[in-house]
């Protein structure tokens, strides 16, 4: 399975940098991770959890960065041996470049897997692999840029939030 995509990170270049190499962040993002320790120099070792279709598996893997050209790209690769589930391996090609105020991080992901995993079939295990990939950036991103600032409403009198609220809803078909 193949995949790839960009996002827009409300961060500078050299934040979403250091991020990526920063395991606490990694472990934040990854979906089902449970631990994740090591260093960039010297890989990581990672506990997942992950379901896919009926198999659901804990994962015991190492993760490694190569290709390293600070600030500006690296290769995140992967492989977990998930027990009677089988293995998964992978890795993602990732770049940034400065975007207005942020920074455009573009990936692209390659995805196997073996075992019970690959008997569940290609459309399962590529639509899974892409949820992942895409996951995983989301959360990256939400991680790198910090909670959203929240909206302050306007203080409602009695009832009248309930009529904005149903007549927005009929107009909008919400």
């Amino acid at each position: 399975m193949q995949l790839s995509d960009h996002r827009v990170i409300k961060a500078s270049p050299d934040t979403v940098w250091a991020a990526i190499l920063n395991p606490e962040i990694l472990k934040e993002a990854i979906p089902g991770c449970e631990s994740m320790t090591g260093s960039p120099e010297t890989g990581y070792e990672a506990i997942v959890v992950q379901k896919v279709g009926p198999v659901k598996a804990r994962f015991t893997g190492a993760v490694t960065l190569s290709d390293i050209v600070p600030g500006k790209a690296v290769t995140i690769s992967g492989e977990g041996k998930g027990g009677p589930a089988g293995f998964a391996k992978g890795g993602a090609k990732v770049s940034f470049t400065p975007e207005g105020n942020g920074t455009r991080l573009s990936y692209e992901v390659e995805a196997n897997v073996g075992g019970k995993l690959a008997q569940l079939g290609s459309r399962i295990i590529d639509g899974f692999a892409k949820k992942l990939a895409d996951q995983f950036f989301e959360n990256f991103q939400k991680v790198v840029e910090g909670p959203a600032e929240p909206e302050t409403p306007e203080p409602a009198r009695s009832g009248e939030g309930e009529k904005k609220k149903s007549w927005l809803k009929r107009a909008f078909g919400g």
